[in-house]
């Protein structure tokens, strides 16, 4: 059986990929040769030589991701923060921007011993579980509306709690329910949101558009619909000098932290820019 050059499969898939249409394509392509060799990616410039079958299995991989289908769901996993949570059709894909989300609740709670956390639009259960993972001393409250999400988001918890790490509180509910998780009106510490927010219409990605669930991605009134209700959620949750964060679409820069300015209780209304520099999320603090 001849060997081949891994070096030259990688350089046919991120030209495959590339001609796709695919957004970063020598990154997705490292990929999908360390997930069939079942190594890092860093580690890849070790495996100079590979199977043919290897080659197969490559290629065919790479004719999937050619057409546009996640790379998550060929590979099945996700990545926030510091743990990898599973994900498939049904259910959002996190994105590398919510890292930005994550860092800023990690930081605002430091010095904060036993915080007590919601995730409101969990989806995954990505963000949740990453926050318990850097905090194992959090009680960490989860909460989505689609049972597909949630049965993902069961999952995950589960695959977390059975490799020792703390565990997560997960409800079925609606953030636009003025009663949801009522039990703690003024005693949360931090509340995080990552919610539908792209605009109604707009146009997306093959990936996400016909892969991602709709409901996970769009909402009404130019995509602010959820944010208010997520605004008003944590505006109630929050004990005093707690912390707010949500995540919003790139043009609602504006929008959104006028939205948060308008709760009196709100103050420190802060907008962040993604990696990209575009605004990403704004984040808040409690009065009191």
């Amino acid at each position: 059986m001849n060997r081949q050059p891994l070096r030259l499969a990688i350089m046919e898939a991120t030209r495959i990929l590339k001609d796709a249409g695919v957004d970063s394509p020598r990154a997705d392509a490292d990929h999908i040769a360390a997930y069939v060799l079942g190594v890092e990616r860093g580690r890849l410039p070790m495996v100079p030589l590979v199977d043919p079958p290897v080659i197969e299995a490559i290629g065919q991989l790479v004719a999937q991701r050619a057409k546009r289908i996640p790379l998550q769901h060929l590979t099945g996993w996700a990545a926030l923060g510091n743990v990898t949570v599973n994900v498939g059709a049904g259910v959002f894909v996190p994105r590398p921007e919510t890292e930005l989300l994550l860092e800023w609740g990690v930081q605002f709670l430091q010095g904060r011993e036993f915080p007590v956390v919601v995730d409101l639009c969990t989806g995954s259960g990505a963000l949740a579980l990453a926050l318990a993972n850097e905090r194992p001393d959090a009680v960490v409250y989860a909460v989505d509306v689609d049972p597909q999400a949630l049965a993902w988001a069961r999952h995950n918890a589960d695959v977390h709690a059975d490799a020792g790490r703390t565990p997560i509180r997960l409800y079925s509910g609606d953030i636009a329910d003025p009663t949801m998780f009522a039990e703690l009106d003024g005693l949360v510490d931090l509340v995080l949101c990552n919610p539908p927010y792209v605009p109604d219409g707009t146009p997306v990605p093959p990936e996400v558009g016909e892969h991602d669930p709709a409901v996970a991605v769009f909402a009404a009134e130019s995509g602010l619909a959820v944010i208010r209700h997520a605004i008003a959620a944590g505006a109630r949750l929050l004990r005093p000098g707690g912390g707010l964060a949500i995540e919003h679409d790139d043009t609602h820069g504006s929008a959104v932290p006028a939205l948060v300015r308008s709760r009196r209780v709100l103050t420190g209304v802060e907008d962040h820019p993604d990696l990209t520099g575009r605004p990403r999320f704004v984040t808040a603090r409690r009065l009191g």
